[in-house]
């Protein structure tokens, strides 16, 4: 996560908008395999924009917003078309409890399981192709596409923005609070250092 947000700090606002955008629809669209860290780079994404580093909260928000309901759009189709050869690739087969638990979901959710997979890293990947798989009308998967996908765009994202914005105000404070205690230690340590030099100075009745 350092590395990411690293990376991520250092590009100009249309290439993190670009960056998240992409990693957002590769996580949806590339089923089993391709777990991206979707949820990290949003945090951080809205930790720039609370930042004022070229990258405006509404702009990023639509971003991510359209390319989650693009990507599982995407993921549903590829499912649809491609479904039985996408169950027998490598990835497929060593997720393939994963998989049946994602089925399981499905089943027991229908297509709620779509707004409600959205939230779960595993079931995101894969509730959309497999909803394609199993031919689940496509107004129906949308409509809960959509929900899911603002839903959780625009929560990650403001996340992220109050993060960032809670950082600073407490990295102000401390920074505030430390300069008060660096002075009060140097005007101590010099009233200490006067008032020793007055005790030890020469009474001047005594000179006399």
């Amino acid at each position: 996560m350092q590395s990411l947000s690293n990376w991520l700090f250092g590009l100009s606002g249309p290439l993190v908008y670009a960056v998240v955008g992409l990693l957002i629809f590769a996580e949806d669209a590339l089923f089993v395999g391709f777990v991206l860290p979707g949820e990290t780079a949003l945090l951080i994404a809205g930790t720039i924009a609370s930042a004022n580093r070229g990258v405006n909260l509404a702009v990023l928000i639509v971003v991510v917003v359209v390319a989650a309901i693009l990507g599982d759009a995407a993921g549903y189709w590829l499912g649809r078309h491609f479904g039985p050869r996408l169950l027998r690739t490598g990835s497929a087969v060593r997720h393939r409890q994963t998989i049946e638990r994602a089925r399981r979901f499905i089943h027991e959710r229908g297509a709620a399981a779509v707004f409600f997979g959205r939230f779960f890293t595993l079931f995101r990947a894969l509730v959309p192709t497999l909803c394609g798989i199993a031919r689940m009308p496509y107004g129906r998967f949308s409509a809960f596409n959509i929900a899911g996908g603002t839903l959780w765009g625009v929560g990650y994202c403001l996340l992220g923005y109050a993060l960032g914005s809670a950082y600073r105000r407490v990295e102000n404070v401390v920074g505030t609070v430390a300069t008060v205690l660096i002075g009060l230690f140097v005007v101590g340590t010099l009233a200490l250092w006067l008032i020793a030099r007055r005790r030890n100075r020469p009474d001047d009745s005594d000179s006399d």
